[in-house]
């Protein structure tokens, strides 16, 4: 299995459909849906993220560490 860029982990992290890899694929398609022409460059990452979950097995997924790498404080309001 192709190892996911910081990039499509993050998008993976958003959209994530729990422990299922064929949500978190709709998910991804669905946010697709929703972008303008001239955003190929997250299209394209959004493109190499399903490919690769397409390659990997349902228990591979599950073992993802979707856990989103940083820390929640960093944005919170007033600092």
């Amino acid at each position: 299995m192709n190892a996911f860029t910081f990039e499509e982990k993050n998008l993976l992290c958003i959209y994530s459909g729990g422990e299922n890899r064929q949500k978190t694929i709709a998910a991804l398609k669905d946010m697709q849906s929703y972008l303008e022409p001239d955003e190929t460059e997250l299209r394209n990452l959004t493109d190499s993220t399903i490919a690769k979950l397409r390659q990997m097995t349902d228990a591979e997924f599950a073992g993802l560490d979707l856990t989103p790498d940083f820390d929640l404080e960093d944005f919170a309001d007033g600092e």
